[in-house]
């Protein structure tokens, strides 16, 4: 039956937000999948999405739409539970929140059905701990002007990553006043190839940054910054105060993100002598349909084969596993024609990573 599956959606999400460290969102979600089984409020807000698969994480955007009531002041009561919005989660009754989500569901079943039209857009900036790693690893002389495209964008916030500060045992990289850290950033060792990239690269020289998204975002703008702390899990501090610092730095460094899919802003790029061009992206696969896909691939394979020695290319993934190595999310990097390499596996938000052997890795 169509309400069965979408209540399965709900309590699978559920699951991934209790074991990505998110009780509030593991307990609303049970219960929401409950009242769509019993044909609650809830119900009727995702009478539309019968058909949705697990990919369009639909728990996710409706969860945005709740915490941006929360955040916008439009559900005082629901914000009284969420500590992003100044409010208390008492761990000892993680589903409290529960009677003022379900009101929501009736009082603004509008802005909330809205929401469910959007894909998830968190920017986050955890995965930038992954992302910064290979891009020391694979940039091969201190200095190298780095031309930075980034596809799935968002509001761009990963385009100014180098401004971050990385710690991990015995490892710092990065800017000391940064408004960003990344802590624990790598368990149980930072790998011996992150270290020797660090070595260096005392610091990255980006010349451009530049990305692309269906639907950018403005991160400087009241409704962008909304959106993207929407997104952010509202018992995840540290979460947020990673989001808080990214959007301060945004306002200092420029980047451009332009609207369009990703094979098309791949198309009108090209490699330039005298710098690297790399091309990222985490946790964006997914909603990018699989004919698209195979033209993103065809424009990568053409910015590869184009490389010289002068004119370097890279390309690197944090991505859902499509490799029998055992993590659901790994760290991917190719240069030039190069083979594809697995530097690390980490948690989806990108916190902490876990690197591989030199030997893997070797150059």
């Amino acid at each position: 039956m169509p309400r069965e599956h979408v209540a399965r959606v709900f309590r699978q999400q559920a699951g991934s937000c209790s074991r990505q460290g998110s009780p509030l969102y593991a307990a609303l979600l049970e219960r929401v999948a409950r009242d769509i089984e019993q044909g609650g409020p809830c119900a009727d807000v995702v009478a539309d999405h019968h058909d949705v698969a697990v990919d369009d994480v639909l728990p996710l955007r409706l969860l945005g739409g709740a915490h941006a009531l929360a955040l916008t002041g439009r559900a005082p009561e629901l914000a009284a539970h969420f500590p992003s919005a100044g409010g208390v989660f008492t761990p000892e009754r993680p589903d409290a929140a529960w009677p003022a989500l379900r009101a929501a569901m009736t009082e603004e079943r509008e802005w909330l059905g809205d929401w469910l039209t959007r894909p998830p857009q968190t920017n986050e900036v955890g995965r930038a701990n992954l992302l910064v790693a290979a891009l020391l690893h694979l940039v091969p002389t201190a200095q190298t002007p780095i031309r930075l495209f980034e596809l799935g964008s968002s509001g761009g916030l990963n385009l100014r990553a180098e401004h971050f500060r990385y710690e991990g045992p015995r490892f710092a990289w990065g800017p000391v006043d940064s408004p960003v850290r990344l802590t624990n950033a790598w368990a149980p060792e930072v790998p011996g190839w992150l270290r020797a990239g660090a070595r260096r690269h005392q610091a990255l020289r980006i010349v451009e940054r530049r990305g692309c998204d269906p639907a950018p975002i403005d991160p400087l703008s009241a409704d962008g910054s909304l959106v993207l702390r929407a997104y952010v899990w509202p018992d995840q501090r540290e979460r947020m105060a990673r989001l808080e610092g990214a959007l301060r730095i945004a306002a200092k460094v420029p980047a451009t993100v332009q609207a369009g899919g990703a094979a098309e802003f791949l198309s009108t790029l090209d490699v330039e002598p005298g710098t690297w061009t790399v091309v990222w992206h985490s946790v964006m696969r997914q909603y990018v349909p699989r004919a698209e896909w195979a033209d993103v691939e065809d424009e990568l394979a053409r910015l590869a084969a184009s490389a010289t020695p002068d004119a370097g290319f890279a390309h690197i993934a944090f991505e859902p596993g499509r490799h029998d190595e055992g993590a659901a999310f790994w760290l991917s990097a190719r240069v030039g024609t190069g083979p594809e390499r697995l530097l690390a596996s980490a948690h989806p938000h990108g916190l902490p990573a876990a690197g591989r052997l030199p030997a893997d890795v070797a150059r």
